[in-house]
């Protein structure tokens, strides 16, 4: 036996040697017989690999293989979704490891009724557009019958934690599937892609499992629930270059335009339900975007010309600042408000 017929031989694998990546494939006019494939030069075979698996091709398919785990280990899997950008890329890749069946488990919302308009309406044409059973949970309805309160900052975003535990305890959720990702912010650096949260939904990081490759420990005692986040490796620029490669629609939001806006703890935030500006700060109609979407009363805006995916790239590139850092004030509670958050609970 020739050394290229071994090659050719070990199943699933290129002439290299090399397991291809999921939902990559030749398509069969291009296929190339045996023959040809012991003739061709080795070099030209590992440039030709190169082109056809760059870091995109790489994080898609570690996340759809992320999603195929979990449809088949466990029973009732939901997807957070609130219409941003992370969300937004999370359902189209979900989308894409199951098309053209169509998604096997629902999508949830926790609705804190600080929302930006422009969000909620994408966030419904995207139920529509892919036929998807919606769940919302509303900060608003606990707080008007007394199941919360509301903070003296009027900030929301710490206050979804109650409705989301009760959803998943309702629904008997057992994986609930975020966008976050690790460079976002150091206590998401350091949670596994498979979390696993008690049965009061808290999670310890001290009890974190071992990750190894692409393998992942999915058990957990009746009460108990995992968080899976299939973009942990995923980077800001990573996302925008994956929406501009696949042109994944998002929420207006994202790109610059024309919005009233006052100036906050170096922040730009807009008007809403949630309040304006104080005696002292005045309103400002300036070319905005946002970077990452939360409750408007504590999201802030950053001053932008960029009204396309690249130029948004280009962007991107340049910021030496993470999205959350430089626009979301409830994470300057302090260096540790986030982790608080999460082993409470939180996303």
């Amino acid at each position: 036996m020739t050394i290229e017929t071994a090659q050719w031989g070990m199943t699933g694998r290129d002439q290299n040697g090399v397991m291809p990546a999921v939902g990559a494939h030749t398509p069969p006019d291009e296929a190339l017989t045996p023959d040809e494939v012991s003739h061709q030069p080795a070099e030209k075979a590992r440039v030709d690999m190169a082109a056809n698996f760059d870091t995109l091709t790489a994080l898609e398919a570690e996340s759809i293989h992320i999603f195929r785990e979990v449809a088949g280990e466990f029973e009732r899997p939901v997807i957070l979704f609130s219409g941003g950008k992370d969300s937004t890329v999370l359902l189209h890749l979900a989308v894409k490891a199951f098309w053209p069946a169509p998604l096997p488990f629902p999508v949830l919302h926790v609705d804190t009724g600080h929302n930006f308009q422009e969000v909620l309406d994408f966030r419904d044409r995207m139920v529509e557009k892919y036929n998807l059973r919606l769940h919302v949970a509303s900060v608003e309805d606990y707080i008007a019958d007394g199941r919360l309160e509301e903070r003296p900052d009027g900030i929301r975003n710490p206050l979804q934690t109650v409705p989301l535990l009760d959803a998943i305890s309702e629904h008997r959720f057992d994986a609930v599937f975020g966008g976050g990702r690790r460079d976002e912010e150091r206590s998401r650096a350091k949670e596994r892609i498979f979390s696993l949260r008690n049965a009061f939904g808290q999670w310890d990081p001290k009890k974190q499992r071992p990750e190894l490759w692409n393998l992942y420990n999915g058990r957990h005692s009746p009460g108990e629930h995992v968080r899976v986040f299939p973009l942990s490796n995923w980077t800001e620029l990573d996302i925008w270059r994956y929406i501009a490669r696949d042109n994944v629609e998002l929420c207006p939001i994202y790109y610059a335009h024309d919005r009233e806006v006052y100036q906050r703890d170096g922040m730009w935030l807009a008007p809403g339900p949630w309040g304006g500006p104080r005696e002292n700060e005045s309103l400002e109609t300036r070319s905005v975007r946002y970077r990452t979407v939360g409750d408007g009363s504590t999201t802030g805006a950053v001053l932008s010309d960029a009204s396309d995916n690249f130029a948004i790239l280009a962007e991107v590139a340049a910021s030496r600042l993470t999205e959350r850092g430089a626009t979301r004030g409830d994470d300057r509670v302090s260096e540790a408000a986030m982790e608080d958050r999460k082993r409470e609970g939180y996303f």
